[in-house]
C-alpha cells in the first residue's frame, strides 16, 4: 500500500490536495440549495455535504464553507429562515455544476445557468422545477466549526415534493436510482447510481438476510 503523510499533502497544490482529500470520504449526494435574498433575487448553489441528522424531528444538515468563499446561501437562509434542497439529474447536470461559479449577489442564478424557478403556495423560496425530488427546510440551528471557519447548518423538514412516478415503497424507501438522482466525488466528478441489494435489520447472532423486494 502506498502511504501518504501530512507533510506530503500539505506540500501539494491546493486544488490537488482538496480533490484528493474530498475523494477519500466516498460518494456523496449532490444537490442544489435554493434561497432568495432580501431584494427578492433567487440564489442557487451546488452542495455535496448534505447529511441526514434525524427523523423525529426530521432534521437535515449541510456544511457551508467559510463566508469569504460562499457567503450568499448562508446569508439568505439567516435572513429568510427557509431554503430548498433539490436533487440533481444528469439531464441538467452541466447547469447545476455551473452554479458553483461565484456570481454576484444581484444575479439570478436560475436565469444565469438556464434552470427554472418553481414556487408553491405559501413558500417564498424557489425550488428547481427540473428536479424530481426536492424539499423545503426551515432553519433551526447554525453551528460554527472553528477548526476551519465553516458552519453546520441544520434545518427542519417542512415540505417534500416528489414526481408522482417515484412513490415510496410500502416501507417508505425511496429508489433514488429510479429518480435519476446523481452523486458526486471529489470537486467535479458525478456518477449515476444503481441499487445492489437491501438487507433486513441486522441483529446479533442472526445471519444477515437480503430483504424481500418491496413495492
Amino acid at each position: 500500500m502506498q502511504q501518504f503523510t501530512p507533510d506530503q499533502w500539505q506540500s501539494w497544490e491546493r486544488f490537488y490536495r482538496a480533490n484528493f482529500i474530498n475523494s477519500l470520504t466516498g460518494f456523496k449526494s449532490a444537490s442544489l440549495i435554493g434561497t432568495i435574498n432580501a431584494q427578492g433575487v433567487p440564489n442557487l448553489g451546488m452542495f455535496s455535504s448534505i447529511v441526514h441528522i434525524g427523523s423525529d424531528p426530521a432534521l437535515i444538515g449541510y456544511i457551508n464553507r467559510p463566508l469569504a468563499a460562499a457567503p450568499h446561501t448562508l446569508a439568505n437562509i439567516k435572513a429568510g429562515g427557509f431554503y430548498t434542497v433539490n436533487h440533481i439529474r444528469s439531464a441538467f447536470l452541466a447547469q447545476a455544476h455551473q452554479t458553483s461559479a461565484k456570481y454576484p449577489d444581484e444575479v439570478n442564478e436560475f436565469t444565469e445557468v438556464g434552470l427554472t424557478e418553481e414556487y408553491i403556495e405559501g413558500v417564498k423560496v424557489p425550488f428547481v422545477k427540473e428536479s424530481s425530488i426536492k424539499y423545503l427546510l426551515s432553519l433551526r440551528e447554525i453551528v460554527p466549526i472553528t477548526l476551519n471557519d465553516t458552519f453546520l447548518v441544520i434545518g427542519q423538514l417542512e415540505q417534500v415534493l416528489i414526481d408522482p412516478a417515484l412513490q415510496p415503497t410500502s416501507d417508505g424507501f425511496l429508489h433514488l436510482d429510479q429518480a435519476g438522482s446523481i452523486c458526486s466525488n471529489g470537486l467535479d466528478a458525478y456518477y449515476h447510481t444503481e441499487l445492489i441489494d437491501r438487507y433486513d435489520y441486522a441483529k446479533p447472532g442472526i445471519p444477515v438476510q437480503k430483504m424481500a423486494t418491496k413495492k
